[in-house]
């Protein structure tokens, strides 16, 4: 038997492959190095890859699963018997091995490559979306569906919202609009979207307002009924005509109280804005209007009366919210009564399905009782082993369909009679995300109740492991995050949870930087500025600047950071890299562009952003001026744009001497009129008129980029980063030709109602700083982190 450290030996029970096992394991414990190790013994034990279902995160995680899987079986592919006998002990193979065991696991990696539609390592909906393919007749939907993202569904929202409005429908949608702009009414469909399996759009307006704690029929009539009395409005003249001549704050007061004539709602509006303060929870004030020399001067002896009105007044402002939120809701139903059925119709005609479809449809699929029995049978002859990673991020409605998946292993003579059947569920809960995708922090824990209730009455009851080992940070890092969450059983920290560093002879640190004090206003008087720049004294620039100068004086004094020697507990000093330093920020603030701009300035490599707005990239702005240009020429902004652009890198000067004294004629005129000193010029632009009602919109970007070198010039001013904007246009230009009739102005015109953001991996972009949010960066290591807004949130409690 071999002899392993703890750590070790925790992650070898952890992957032991025929103990059905909840594994909470804290961050850099070695989860992913559990699971593969895990699916790995599975195949060396005669499992064969049709039976292992792996359900991951993201496309990354199962990705970097299979990859990891891939590179474990291929060296055990290339290994001689005794470096063989001795990996299969690391992992945890401690039976006999003989020869037929070693040929066996060098066939692992053929037979996982070869295995007919791949290992199953997926992610939910991608597992999902196989399913209802495979199945189509009997989850009713079309064999050739095709999955909608959410640029496509906004923009299908947006369409039926027109149908709607000029249909007989159309007092639903003005009765919404009431409450809200375009815009919003947009986002709160798609929200809606997100929970209408709950069936919740269809409550009578008694049953809303009942929700809201308000009688039936209740209206702005019964509010000023209720709450305000006609001697109230005498009252009112009276303190308007005495607070005319106190305080300013009187005077301000006096002014607005003018307005209240008679019992109407635009006069208890009036009195809400004197008597109550303007932000949540609007409080009354009482004992501070009328202020102190009229309240105790001529105004004392009704002053008994005005503070009741005052508090009446507030109970009133309770009572308006409470309708507001009533009858926006009771809209909202109105209106999802009829758009949510409208919506299904549109996608089966265009046989989408849209992410919360997949779930849906595979959750109702698995609950037929005529046919969820076939269907798992047909899974290559059932699933005997089933993973679930990353866990504390599943849904509810995910959940569900893990739990058919599973009640076969779980529950019946599956589980009493076949004990080779297993569950493997990882994850940790300090870890989630509990508002993306629905996620919920209660289900977490209900679902490992419900799976160790359900295994105890089986042979292979489920087994509670916990991965304390952190192979990532020092134990100053750990033991800074134990002790900041220290009692704070709010957090998802206990104390049976606290981190141990394995490398606990590694160096490391915590430096808590001086707070940068918020300053109000700082914006720079300089008229040529923009008018949003903020100015140098401003919190989030000087923040961003001290980041910056710490990174580059580390760089420039060769700072040491601690590198372990192989096989060894000490450690060499080595000199810091840019790749070294991580930052992490709590959300894509000013803040995070500031600290990009900040590194920028001084000459330090930086990745960029981790998120782009493709319309809001550079490259992709002066491709759309180009294109703008094409279909209309005598847009002279545009085609200014297109000149001064790394296009045809045009100077201020150059572009001033072509516009200055054109009189009447346009740029595009000018431009032909002196076309032997623009010949260049002319030639690219003629080239691509001539093409623009032959081309479609991606052969006419992808002619500018290539043929026209648009490609090469963009990069070689913009930088590397560009790459990735331009590339998602050429996407996007793809999408829009496969739902619309493609035309260059239509696609200007689709590309300007969206708002496409993209993900750039930036973890392996070379030797440069990397800029991240928190969640972002969920996984990565680095031996520097800075958190210029994290460490303020945790520290203050906030």
């Amino acid at each position: 038997m071999m002899r392993r450290d703890l750590a070790t030996e925790s992650q070898v029970h952890a992957a032991n492959p025929f103990a059905s096992t909840w594994l909470s394991a804290n961050a850099g414990s070695g989860k992913t190095k559990v699971l593969t190790d895990r699916v790995a013994l599975l195949l060396l034990n005669g499992v064969t890859p049709e039976n292992i279902l792996c359900l991951t995160y993201t496309k990354a995680a199962a990705t970097e699963m299979q990859n990891r899987l891939f590179r474990l079986l291929g060296d055990w592919a290339m290994r001689d018997d005794d470096a063989l006998h001795e990996n299969l002990l690391k992992i945890g193979s401690d039976g006999h091995h003989n020869e037929e065991k070693f040929r066996h696991a060098r066939t692992l990696f053929a037979r996982a490559i070869e295995t007919p539609g791949g290992l199953k390592i997926q992610t939910i909906h991608s597992f999902c979306a196989s399913l209802l393919r495979r199945f189509p007749l009997e989850a009713g939907v079309s064999p050739l569906f095709s999955e909608i993202e959410e640029r496509t569904i906004s923009q299908l929202c947006q369409d039926i919202l027109e149908d709607l409005a000029n249909s007989k429908h159309a007092d639903l949608v003005s009765g919404l609009a009431q409450h809200t702009n375009d815009q919003s009414v947009v986002k709160l469909l798609t929200s809606m979207l997100r929970i209408r399996q709950n069936g919740v759009f269809s409550s009578s307006q008694s049953d809303i307002w009942a929700s809201f704690g308000l009688p039936a029929q209740f209206s702005e009539d019964n509010l000023i009924a209720d709450y305000i009395a006609p001697q109230d409005i005498d009252l009112v003249k009276t303190m308007a005509g005495e607070m005319v001549n106190g305080s300013m704050t009187d005077q301000k007061g006096a002014a607005i109280l003018h307005g209240v004539q008679d019992l109407t709602s635009k006069s208890l509006y009036l009195m809400q804005q004197v008597f109550l303060n303007k932000s949540a929870p609007f409080t009354a004030k009482i004992g501070k209007l009328p202020t102190k020399a009229l309240s105790n001067g001529v105004l004392a002896p009704c002053m008994e009366q005005i503070n009741d009105l005052i508090g009446r007044v507030y109970d009133a402002k309770q009572a308006s919210l409470s309708l507001y939120a009533a009858q926006k809701s009771f809209a909202l139903h109105q209106l999802g009564a009829v758009f949510l059925p409208e919506y299904e119709r549109q996608k089966q005609v265009r046989g989408w399905l849209d992410f919360d479809d997949l779930i849906l449809k595979t959750r109702d699929l698995l609950s037929k009782t005529t046919v969820a029995d076939w269907v798992l049978y047909r899974l290559d002859g059932g699933l005997s082993h089933i993973l679930v990673d990353e866990a504390q991020d599943t849904s509810p409605l995910q959940w569900e369909i893990v739990e058919k998946l599973t009640q076969e292993i779980t529950s019946g003579v599956g589980a009493e009679t076949e004990s080779n059947r297993t569950i493997f569920i990882v994850g940790d809960k300090k870890q989630s995300i509990y508002s993306f995708q629905g996620a919920d922090a209660a289900e977490f824990d209900r679902m490992k109740k419900s799976f160790s209730d359900q295994l105890a009455l089986t042979h292979n009851p489920l087994k509670d492991r916990v991965l304390e080992y952190s192979f990532r940070s020092s134990a100053a890092i750990l033991r800074t995050v134990d002790m900041t969450f220290q009692n704070k059983d709010a957090s998802g920290f206990s104390v049976d949870q606290n981190h141990i560093a394995f490398k606990a002879n590694m160096p490391g640190r915590v430096d808590l930087w001086p707070l940068v004090a918020t300053v109000a206003s700082s914006s720079d008087i300089e008229w040529q500025n923009p008018v949003d720049l903020p100015g140098q004294s401003n919190h989030f620039v000087v923040l961003a600047r001290r980041i910056a100068q710490t990174i580059k004086d580390m760089i420039d004094k060769g700072a040491l950071l601690p590198e372990e020697i192989a096989n060894s507990d000490t450690y060499n000093g080595r000199v810091v890299q840019p790749g070294d330093f991580l930052i992490l920020v709590q959300k894509r603030s000013e803040l995070f562009s500031e600290i990009i701009r900040a590194c920028k300035s001084l000459d330090l490599p930086i990745a960029g952003a981790d998120r782009l707005k493709v319309g809001a990239e550079m490259a992709v702005k002066d491709l759309a001026a180009l294109l703008s240009f094409l279909v209309t020429p005598e847009d002279d902004l545009s085609l200014a744009i297109v000149l001064k652009s790394p296009l045809f890198g045009w100077s201020e000067k150059k572009l001033y001497a072509l516009a200055q004294g054109r009189h009447n004629h346009y740029l595009w005129q000018r431009l032909r009129y002196d076309a032997e000193t623009y010949k260049a010029e002319l030639i690219i632009l003629q080239d691509l008129r001539d093409k623009t009602d032959f081309l479609r919109p991606y052969d006419l970007l992808e002619r500018v980029l290539t043929k026209h070198d648009g490609r090469k010039n963009l990069l070689a001013r913009l930088g590397n980063e560009a790459e990735d904007g331009i590339n998602a246009l050429l996407s996007q230009a793809l999408n829009y030709e496969r739902s619309e009739i493609p035309s260059v102005t239509g696609f200007l015109v689709w590309m300007e109602t969206g708002d496409l953001e993209i993900k750039r991996q930036i973890e392996s972009d070379g030797n440069r700083i990397r800029v991240m949010t928190v969640h972002g960066a969920k996984g990565l290591e680095s031996p520097i982190v800075i958190l210029p807004d994290t460490a303020k949130r945790i520290f203050t409690d906030k």
